[in-house]
């Protein structure tokens, strides 16, 4: 059986436009894994959310890599505790949902200060 393709309703997405509308100006990418079937259709959510409130996205990159790493959602930013008070708010806003984000650090992250990247791996 396979499980449930994940999806933000459009409910959801509202609600993140409200609570991110408060964060102009954001750099954001967002990556996903592209063995996982749902990922694209999750990127793509995010994606939406994210350009209408005119943030700044690196869009849609597939990641191999992000398998070995976690599963579900994830924060990379690029030094230790620096995740932007724009991430702070959408993480806490997928809690609601019971969706939870991990953070990941990555020296090599190419995400300007303040940005991260929303990355999408398989699911749980």
């Amino acid at each position: 059986m396979h499980p449930t393709p994940r999806r933000l309703t459009t409910h959801q997405q509202a609600v993140l436009i409200q609570v991110l509308l408060a964060f102009p100006d954001q750099q954001v990418g967002v990556d996903y894994y592209p063995s996982a079937s749902d990922a694209l259709g999750y990127a793509q959510d995010f994606l939406t959310v994210f350009n209408v409130i005119g943030w700044k996205v690196d869009d849609g990159a597939p990641s191999e890599s992000l398998n070995a790493q976690f599963t579900g959602l994830a924060f990379v930013v690029r030094a230790q505790g620096s995740l932007p008070p724009s991430a702070e708010a959408l993480r806490d806003a997928l809690r609601i949902y019971g969706i939870e984000v991990t953070t990941f650090c990555d020296p090599t992250c190419t995400m300007r200060s303040g940005g991260f990247i929303l990355a999408i791996g398989p699911q749980t």
